[in-house]
């Protein structure tokens, strides 16, 4: 999360990295960031967790936490950076990584054959 932040609220304005043009890239960056702190999220959580809240609850916490984060992120662009500016559709890009990430960890250990949360 210090990177995401890092590279949320950091000016490359006056960096000599070349232009990428691709469309919406920015989105799929957001959604990217956000899908995997969803995944390493949950998996830090069942790591220190060995006996406690099931997967359900940890899914709920985790995306509350990445959309309010996503949100403060965004708010603290707008109001405090001179190089970037807020955007809702990033928030929603945000948001859709982050539940695409706890939907992924649901599918790989929810199904009769797949990993075994506990």
């Amino acid at each position: 999360m210090v990177f995401v932040t890092f590279s949320s609220l950091y000016s490359f304005e006056d960096t000599s990295v070349p232009a990428i043009q691709i469309p919406h890239l920015d989105k799929i960056v957001h959604f990217t960031f956000y899908f995997v702190a969803a995944i390493l999220g949950l998996l830090s959580f069942r790591m220190r967790v060995k006996e406690g809240a099931p997967l359900k609850k940890f899914m709920i916490v985790m995306l509350l936490l990445l959309v309010i984060f996503g949100i403060i992120i965004e708010v603290i662009q707008d109001r405090y950076t001179t190089s970037r500016a807020g955007d809702v559709f990033d928030v929603l890009a945000n948001t859709i990584g982050a539940l695409a990430g706890v939907l992924t960890i649901k599918m790989l250990f929810s199904s009769k054959k797949g990993l075994n949360w506990k």
